[in-house]
């Protein structure tokens, strides 16, 4: 396969990398950005470790090829925190207990950026919606609808 060079803009930063055809977003954040953030979870689309807003909206980064999203705004879990201070969203899960292991976290934290951002009051259903392609083994989900919901006040 033939490797070709693509333009991303993550997280406001430009970036130029070679990569095959074949290659995933998640692939290209972790291995060549070294955005490790971003996890690799069933590598299936499933789970929704990987989840980063493209353009603002929630996707799966293990399905998604990088060279479908040159030109478009890719933001990760880095992107919430850039000079080290805790976003709202981040503060409330740490605050109110919707982090264990942290594994699920990042996907589940963009989830409801994306949620706030669309809805910046939302009901308790339309946050368990939000998430409900997000799995968590650690908290069960009551922590983290709650930890997004006080988000929403902190926004």
């Amino acid at each position: 396969m033939e490797k070709r060079i693509i333009q991303l803009t993550v997280n406001g930063e430009e970036y130029e990398v070679v990569v095959a055809p074949n290659q995933t977003l998640l692939e290209v954040l972790r291995d060549d950005l070294y955005l490790t953030g971003t996890k690799d979870g069933c590598g299936e689309g499933a789970c929704g470790t990987c989840t980063v807003l493209l353009d603002g909206k929630p996707i799966r980064s293990c399905l998604t090829l990088a060279v479908e999203v040159q030109g478009r705004e890719i933001t990760t879990i880095e992107g919430l925190a850039p000079m080290g201070e805790l976003h709202p969203i981040q503060r409330a899960f740490v605050k109110y207990g919707a982090i264990q292991c942290g594994f699920c976290a990042p996907g589940k934290i963009l989830i409801t950026k994306a949620l706030l951002d669309e809805n910046p009051n939302p009901t308790e259903k339309e946050a368990r919606w939000a998430i409900s392609g997000n799995v968590c083994r650690c908290t069960g989900y009551a922590k983290i609808v709650e930890a997004m919901l006080k988000a929403a006040e902190m926004v």
